[in-house]
């Protein structure tokens, strides 16, 4: 049998990826988290109009930073891209990215398509059983992770202890899922108990420490390239963040798109949703019971939304974005940040569209809108996250 081919996969979810990455391992690909990090826009720029998607040009130019760097043989080369299917002008980047690696001289490398739409069907990656159980670990863990960290390093005695303990634990965890290991449901919670039980024994001081939520679009919420650091920025300055998980985003995906589509297609959905929605509040019980705060289920999350924006917006991110701002401010999260990527359709439509009138709703909270492009510099973002660090809020 051959050695597996190596699969590039640029940045999306960044405290995800690490474990995310294992779905999609095979006899025939062996998974690479991309890390270039340097000129990636302009890189990009050099094969894109500068009026496309912010996102759609930094992965470009990551895949293409990665092929020019003389780590990997572009004949045994494959680049994983994930496509929603809707609206996103990213479900094109694809087809452009094509273009763009055969004019840059990468004919012979291969792109596969990750999406459920059943889309660019020659390019598709096969999605098996084993990818959606190894998937499935990776979001809940990562999820909890995710929350645990953020709740305990703004109050750790030891500076970097928080830190130490996520890396240490992305490291078992990978280990896991390498090796296809504990990944019954019932195994999944008990890593989830350990991890918890670990991180409550993290020695915290209480000191004052803003709360502050990120909502927005998938991009810029989750990939330090496409927000510039944003989580490392806030934690720097003693914040509380707040950032949805994988598993409400996948659920709001699930949601949205079972509303249409063919018959069989919708039962599957509603029968994925209903099986994520009870591991999820099962995840939710264990941090709760622990004391940390999290996003309540994303079926209630919706409920709650109501009144707050239309819910049959399921473009891009959607009636997400509200659910997730409102929830956050019940949670005491009363600082939100809204971040956009410059020239997202959908996202300045469906999502920034709704940041006034959200505005008016959640009285007691404050929204800030962040819009990331690659002409824009990096004062003209930090004063407007500072806009909403610095402002007192006494309503």
């Amino acid at each position: 049998m051959p050695a597996p081919r190596t699969l590039l996969i640029p940045s999306l979810l960044d405290d995800w990826f690490p474990l995310l990455q294992y779905a999609f391992a095979s006899d025939r690909w062996e998974p690479v988290l991309l890390t270039e990090d340097q000129g990636l826009a302009d890189l990009g720029l050099r094969y894109f109009h500068n009026e496309l998607c912010y996102p759609v040009f930094l992965v470009a130019g990551q895949i293409l930073a990665a092929l020019s760097s003389g780590k990997y043989d572009p004949a045994q080369c494959g680049v994983l891209m994930g496509q929603a299917g809707d609206g996103c002008r990213g479900s094109c980047g694809i087809r452009l990215t094509r273009r763009a690696l055969d004019k840059a001289g990468y004919p012979q490398v291969a792109l596969l398509s990750l999406n459920v739409r059943d889309i660019d069907r020659d390019t598709g990656l096969a999605i098996t059983p084993k990818m959606v159980r190894r998937a499935l670990a990776a979001a809940v863990w990562g999820d909890v992770l995710s929350i645990l960290r953020s709740q305990t390093r703004p109050y750790e005695v030891c500076p970097g202890e928080a830190e130490a303990l996520w890396r240490t634990w992305m490291e078992t965890l990978g280990a896991d899922l390498r090796h296809g290991q504990r990944l019954t449901r019932r195994r999944i919670m008990d890593r989830c108990r350990e991890m918890t039980a670990a991180f409550r024994r993290i020695e915290t001081i209480p000191r004052p420490a803003q709360r502050v939520a990120v909502v927005g679009e998938i991009y810029t919420k989750y990939c330090r390239l496409g927000n510039w650091d944003l989580a490392e920025y806030l934690a720097a300055e003693g914040c509380e963040i707040g950032i949805g998980g994988v598993t409400w985003y996948a659920l709001y995906y699930m949601d949205s798109h079972a509303l249409r589509g063919p018959a069989p297609q919708r039962k599957l959905y509603r029968l994925l949703a209903r099986f994520l929605g009870s591991v999820q509040r099962e995840m939710l019980d264990i941090l709760n019971g622990a004391g940390f705060r999290a996003l309540p289920p994303l079926a209630l999350m919706k409920r709650q939304a109501e009144g707050l924006a239309p819910l049959n917006c399921t473009v891009a991110d959607g009636w997400l974005i509200a659910a997730e701002a409102a929830a956050w401010a019940r949670l005491g999260y009363r600082k939100i940040l809204c971040v956009q990527p410059f020239a997202c359709l959908p996202g300045h439509i469906f999502g920034k569209g709704q940041y006034a009138a959200l505005q008016r709703k959640l009285p007691g909270a404050r929204l800030v809108s962040v819009d990331y492009d690659a002409s824009t510099g990096p004062g003209t973002v930090e004063s407007r996250v500072r806009m909403l660090l610095d402002e007192e809020l006494d309503f």
